[in-house]
């Protein structure tokens, strides 16, 4: 049971088993039906391949090209694509419901940096013995860090109570 491997991507020159296709030339000039054996003559008289471009259609859409150049090209693409992207991290700034003002100052600077980086940020504000008793004041705080990032950041997630600790998730606009 030898089996061939399976094929990716378009069929090529003889694995194209149809009687005509559709063709179009090097040069992209619709040359139009015409039988399949010719096709792939005049792909090699030319020193290229016939690559089935739409195999969907009636008659299928080949055309002559360089295969091993397109997809090399291909390739090429999909990597530029890849170096491109970016990791969306989720950075997270930790307060206490009783913060004192610079070290807030401190945290929203480090909060818009993170977004600036294109970072989410998850602001946690965590409760200690008694605290748990105004959690009013906790909330309070995170209205605030949103409304002082309102211009740069949005809210993904609004605040709310897990456990001993408030959550709120800001991402950029």
């Amino acid at each position: 049971m030898n089996k061939m491997p399976e094929r990716t991507g378009p069929r090529i020159n003889q694995l194209i088993r149809v009687p005509e296709v559709m063709l179009v030339g090097a040069d992209g000039v619709n040359v139009g039906v015409i039988s399949t054996e010719d096709a792939i003559k005049q792909a090699f008289e030319s020193g290229l391949d016939l690559v089935e471009v739409s195999p969907n259609a009636k008659p299928p859409v080949c055309k002559i090209m360089d295969y091993g150049k397109h997809k090399f090209q291909a390739q090429k693409k999909a990597s530029e694509a890849r170096k491109k992207q970016k990791i969306v991290e989720v950075k997270e700034v930790k307060m206490r419901p009783n913060i004192d003002t610079h070290d807030y100052d401190t945290k929203m600077r480090n909060l818009e940096k993170f977004i600036g980086k294109g970072d989410k940020v998850k602001v946690t504000l965590r409760f200690r013995g008694r605290e748990m008793a105004h959690q009013n004041l906790g909330m309070d705080l995170l209205q605030r860090v949103k409304a002082d990032a309102a211009e740069y950041a949005k809210p993904e997630m609004e605040p709310k109570l897990e456990g001993r600790q408030m959550i709120m998730i800001l991402t950029g606009k």
